[in-house]
């Protein structure tokens, strides 16, 4: 009711008009207050691609819509919080570097330190989701809730999965029901944990699974449901600290196949690899042609990990190989490119073996 209104109205109700508008003004603004404060960081990704038409659901291009834009196309962000968005990159996320992640990794510890921070949320392309969320999952120092989120098809798309992806995403990062879980990663209504999940469909949009010991929980209107924890140790409780890292140690991955050569094994070792994934077949074995290569290797100084092509399982430690004798590591169930991750980690705070087989049997 406008001031000439109330102004034509009895001195009564004039003041009681005025002061209802008054507490409307206060109860809308401590909502808004105890909505909680969730930071939107974009790196670009599917979420924000764009397509040729409507149908378009490859041979989009990546990383074209901004932070601003993603927001905007998704107005009931404000039901659940009160959203702030930074563009932190824009990139495809296969062109995602070690530089990409510290840089990624200071800023959300430097957010998640302000009192007005309450949660964030990264926008990321898929293909390399699981390995951003387990490298944030090792070096993030809070408990406050950190979820990566993203989209299998573009934002032009018919039935585009970002909107609903993000919508979920901020819901669980603004939960206290998050708090302490660690890094998630949120697609297609589910939650899964950083350590476990990885993207096994090129294209659908329920590409995200955790396979075999199962996911986190499910997001059911705009509320996350948990319905497990994870036992390994991540985020405030990890020794690893990227404060003072400008740059991570050397760590290739090397793929078993059949009629396997040591020729990339090799290449890596002459280019600097300070560590080796060998991600081989079954159980990790070592191809006759190659284990001598990577005994050397070892002998010369290079980490090997022994890890698994495979997707699901304990890797065993001398099962495959006597990694007692040789020195190697077993990655246990973590797959190649996390195994990576964690060796690049542990190689910034010890040389010793046996220390970083104990790292990978806690993280």
């Amino acid at each position: 009711m406008s001031k000439l209104r109330i102004a034509n109205l009895s001195p009564h109700l004039s003041h009681f008009f005025l002061a209802l508008a008054a507490l409307l003004f206060v109860l809308t603004g401590a909502h808004a207050q105890t909505r909680p404060n969730v930071m939107i960081l974009a790196t670009g990704g599917t979420i924000a691609g764009t397509g040729a038409t409507s149908t378009t659901t490859v041979g989009y291009t990546a990383a074209k819509i901004g932070v601003d834009q993603l927001i905007a196309a998704v107005p009931e962000l404000a039901k659940v919080a009160n959203v702030k968005g930074e563009q932190v990159f824009q990139i495809a996320s296969e062109s995602m570097t070690n530089e990409h992640w510290l840089t990624l990794g200071k800023r959300v510890n430097a957010l998640l330190a302000q009192s007005d921070v309450d949660g964030i949320v990264i926008t990321h392309g898929t293909d390399t989701t699981e390995e951003t969320a387990y490298f944030l999952n090792l070096v993030v120092k809070s408990r406050k809730p950190v979820v990566l989120v993203g989209a299998m098809r573009p934002s032009t798309a018919l039935s585009a999965d970002g909107p609903i992806n993000l919508y979920n995403a901020v819901a669980i990062a603004g939960s206290r029901d998050a708090v302490g879980k660690g890094v998630l990663v949120a697609f297609n209504d589910q939650i899964h944990f950083a350590r476990d999940v990885s993207k096994t469909n090129t294209s659908t949009p329920d590409a995200f699974k955790t396979p075999e010991l199962g996911l986190a929980g499910y997001i059911q209107g705009g509320k996350p449901f948990f319905y497990r924890t994870t036992a390994r140790k991540h985020t405030v409780d990890t020794e690893f600290d990227i404060a003072n890292l400008n740059a991570l140690p050397q760590v290739d991955i090397v793929y078993g196949y059949a009629n396997m050569s040591p020729v990339a094994l090799d290449a890596f070792i002459a280019a600097g690899a300070k560590g080796i994934i060998h991600a081989g077949v079954g159980n990790g074995s070592l191809a006759a042609r190659v284990k001598p290569a990577l005994i050397a290797a070892r002998k010369k100084g290079t980490f090997i990990v022994r890890a698994s092509r495979v997707g699901q399982g304990i890797l065993a430690r001398n099962g495959e190989a006597n990694d007692d004798e040789l020195d190697f590591v077993a990655a246990d169930t973590l797959n190649p490119q996390k195994a990576r991750i964690l060796l690049m980690l542990a190689l910034t705070k010890t040389n010793n073996t046996a220390e970083i087989q104990r790292m990978f049997y806690t993280y």
